[in-house]
């Protein structure tokens, strides 16, 4: 077999996939395939993302707790799309 070159991915692109996984609910296979990635690769980089937010987080809240602000935000910008699919 041929020698196989990994692929990198800087920090924005990382940070972006994990946004797109947190932010829309979908599932880490859909969004890894609509990216190009392998979805075990975008697994791993939420799974870090959680730990690290775990870890940041201080507020003892754990890791996939959304601060209040962030709540309100989310719900915002669903209220948002849904306004967007009925048009």
């Amino acid at each position: 077999m041929g020698a196989t070159t990994r692929r990198r991915f800087d920090p924005e692109f990382r940070a972006g996939a994990v946004r797109i996984v947190k932010e829309t609910g979908k599932p880490v296979s859909h969004v890894a395939r609509d990216l190009g990635i392998n979805e075990y690769t975008l697994h791993n980089w939420v799974q870090m993302d959680r730990h690290a937010g775990g870890q940041a987080g201080g507020n003892g809240g754990g890791g996939g707790t959304l601060k209040e602000s962030e709540s309100e935000e989310l719900e915002r910008l669903r209220r948002e799309k849904a306004e967007l699919v009925k048009q």
